[in-house]
């Protein structure tokens, strides 16, 4: 008897453990590395688009204020900001998709900066996308653009800065 009574445990115990280990751990970071206290407003052209299962990315270009062109470094090339947004399940249910916004699409969006200076920061309140090839007016965003696209049920939130 006390043999089959340790037999039992110890089937239990690697059922118990197999089961715990079966569970998927889903970790995610905190929102400590953006500057919650600052919103940044952009108007840009999409240059990538990284559809990751935990947060889809979209790269892109500012526009200068004008709306002419892409805003450029000392040494001539395009800056380059990432905006980060949920994961890519979520982000489609918006109709944010590689497809949807492909490289050249010119769109607008809010985001919180990343602390350490980086190009880079978390979406805040909706993204709107211009019509094909068509910008806004100079110092405006895709909002203003007749025939827009509104993706996130929000508005442009205010810059702070």
């Amino acid at each position: 008897m006390k043999a089959r009574s340790r037999i039992k445990h110890i089937l239990t115990t690697t059922l118990a453990t197999a089961l715990l280990l079966a569970v998927p751990v889903q970790a995610h970071h905190s929102f400590a590395m953006y500057d919650l206290k600052i919103t940044k407003v952009f108007t840009g052209v999409v240059t990538r688009v990284d559809p990751a299962p935990n947060h889809l990315a979209i790269f892109f270009a500012p526009m200068n204020a004008e709306r002419t062109n892409v805003e450029r470094d000392a040494n001539g090339e395009p800056l380059a900001w990432t905006v980060e947004m949920g994961g890519s399940a979520q982000m489609a249910r918006q109709g944010i998709t590689v497809n949807a916004f492909p490289r050249g699409a010119i769109f607008s969006v809010g985001l919180h900066p990343l602390r350490s200076g980086n190009n880079a920061g978390s979406r805040e309140g909706g993204l709107f996308k211009c019509p094909d090839k068509k910008p806004p007016e100079p110092g405006k965003h895709c909002d203003s653009v007749e025939g827009h696209t509104a993706l996130g049920n929000a508005p442009l939130p205010e810059p702070t800065e």
